[in-house]
């Protein structure tokens, strides 16, 4: 299981620049995020190397910030591989509530970064039918 920072920020000129520098001024790296926008904030959620250390980084600069549970679920990189994931999921009767794509920089596989309600069960039920998590 993988811990992703979430991040409220302003949406407005620079503050993303912002984020990711302090992260590169403090030797984090970011493995994978995507970004949610509205009118005036925004959600920047990401899987760092060091979330703890990022969580702490970012909130010193003002930021509010949340760890969260998600699952790093490592797939083929071929046709049809999130489909069978999702299939897996729908089948179990599990509703995804986001996802995004990293990649196992050891394997150079994907990852989809997922959230679900109960993600140590979901991981389970994965492991079980013959994925693997990060």
């Amino acid at each position: 299981m993988l811990k992703q920072v979430s991040i409220y920020a302003e949406n407005r000129k620079g503050c993303f620049k912002n984020l990711t520098g302090l992260l590169s001024d403090n030797g984090i790296n970011i493995l994978g995020s995507v970004t949610n926008d509205s009118a005036e904030y925004g959600i920047i959620r990401m899987v760092v190397s060091d979330p703890e250390k990022a969580t702490e980084v970012l909130t010193g600069a003002g930021y509010l910030c949340r760890l969260t549970p998600v699952l790093g679920i490592e797939l083929a990189d071929e046709v049809g591989s999130l489909n069978q994931l999702l299939t897996v999921l729908l089948d179990s009767n599990i509703n995804v509530d986001y996802l995004y794509l990293s990649f196992n920089r050891d394997s150079g596989k994907p990852i989809m970064v997922l959230h679900t309600l109960d993600t140590a069960q979901v991981e389970n039920i994965l492991v079980s039918k013959g994925f693997s998590a990060v």
